[in-house]
């Protein structure tokens, strides 16, 4: 049995050896300065654009500080809704996989779902909340 594996191994390694091509890369293509170039302009178009939406909200709202944290508060939403699927997922697994054979874990899973769930409502509903307390009462 021992020689069929040992056989069965030699083989494959004598095939892959005899099948195998070298290829050897060469920049002689692609610069790197242009690559650097591009890099460079879009990481400035996407300052510039980030510049123009922050001076939107900054006008939209009226005063700089009530337009950066509306800013702020728009890129949290943003972002919260896949950072909380991503949670959400994780704490679905420790408490339906893991917490079958664990009821520690089971119960941690369950408020940890919780709280990330609580965490997201937050995050959507508090731009809204924001709007209307600033434009609304504010005038």
């Amino acid at each position: 049995m021992k020689k069929k594996i040992a056989t069965i191994v030699m083989i494959t390694i004598f095939a892959l050896a005899l099948f195998t091509t070298f290829v050897s890369a060469t920049n002689a293509s692609t610069n790197t300065a242009d690559l650097q170039n591009d890099s460079t302009v879009n990481l400035v178009q996407i300052k510039d654009r980030e510049l123009e939406t922050l001076q939107d909200y900054q006008e939209s709202y009226g005063d700089a500080t009530y337009g950066f944290v509306a800013y702020v508060l728009n890129i949290i939403r943003i972002y919260s809704i896949p950072f909380g699927f991503v949670g959400i997922a994780i704490s679905g697994i420790y408490r339906y996989i893991i917490g079958i054979r664990k009821l520690d874990v089971r119960d941690k899973g369950f408020g940890a779902m919780i709280g990330i769930i609580t965490v997201m409502v937050i995050c959507q509903i508090l731009p809204l909340v924001f709007a209307i307390v600033v434009k609304g009462w504010r005038g």
